[in-house]
């Protein structure tokens, strides 16, 4: 890569960080469980919110089912009863 390539480069990277600095889109509302009900996360007490922040995600839609049964299909139906 040419000097010349590298500074069109790092040009257009700067552009693209200074339009992401300035991208606002609506405010989106995140819901999670907390103390056994749903609860807007902007609304918890300082530790909630922390602990929140350390949560982990999975996936289980290909965890393993009781008895071998499959996830239910699109249509709601099951391969197993």
């Amino acid at each position: 890569m040419t000097a010349e390539e590298k500074n069109k480069l790092e040009s257009e990277i700067s552009a693209l960080k200074d339009e992401h600095a300035n991208c606002k889109g609506p405010k989106c509302e995140v819901y999670s469980r907390v103390v056994g009900y749903m609860r807007p996360v902007q609304n918890w007490n300082k530790g909630k919110k922390a602990e929140y922040e350390l949560r982990k995600t999975y996936k289980v839609e290909n965890a393993a089912r009781p008895n071998g049964c499959e996830a239910p299909k699109a249509d709601g139906s099951k391969d197993c009863e």
